[in-house]
């Protein structure tokens, strides 16, 4: 998440957030990851939810048509990505679901846009992040529906919402 998270920085996060309403576009979310993390939650900001439509081209991350406005990012993505076909796309190749969390079509409510209870996430050092564009979809919850933990007892979830960086000092700042 660099650069608005850098390694050391001391979190406030907000657990009850997500008791009362999905992930919102924007958020920086604390979530269960569909890979194998050593028990480690990961953190990464919130690019898309159920219904929405994401690509990403010539270092552009487009959410329903609409190019994002991004200062947080650490440089452009130098990948392209999108949603299509009941998967998602990176450089032209589908994710593979033994390895990503890419549902069954049976789950999708359209082949173009992210399904009811999937969350598409990218951390802001887009280059060197592990997250949607390598594993496919965050899920709210329940068991995994594809990827290395489809069969584990592993529980997808949202642990939730990062808010303020308040360690180190002169760092110390609200998250937007």
């Amino acid at each position: 998440m660099v650069p608005t998270l850098q390694v050391g920085d001391m979190l406030l996060v907000n657990e009850l957030d997500y008791h009362l309403h999905a992930p919102r576009p924007g958020d920086i979310a604390v979530f269960t990851p569909p890979v194998r993390s050593g028990g480690d939650e990961f953190i990464k900001r919130v690019i898309g939810v159920a219904g929405d439509t994401i690509r990403i081209a010539g270092g552009v991350v487009y959410r329903n048509g609409t190019a994002l406005k991004e200062p947080y990012e650490n440089e452009p993505p130098s990948y392209d990505l999108k949603i299509a076909g009941y998967t998602i796309y990176v450089d032209g190749q589908p994710l593979d679901p033994t390895t990503a969390n890419i549902p069954p079509r049976s789950m999708w409510q359209a082949p173009d846009r992210i399904p009811r209870g999937f969350v598409f996430m990218l951390g802001d050092n887009r280059n060197y992040s592990e997250d949607s564009h390598v594993w496919g979809f965050a899920q709210i919850h329940g068991r995994f529906a594809a990827g290395p933990l489809a069969h584990s007892k592993t529980v997808a979830g949202f642990a939730g919402r990062a808010i303020m960086i308040f360690w180190p000092f002169d760092r110390i700042r609200i998250l937007h």
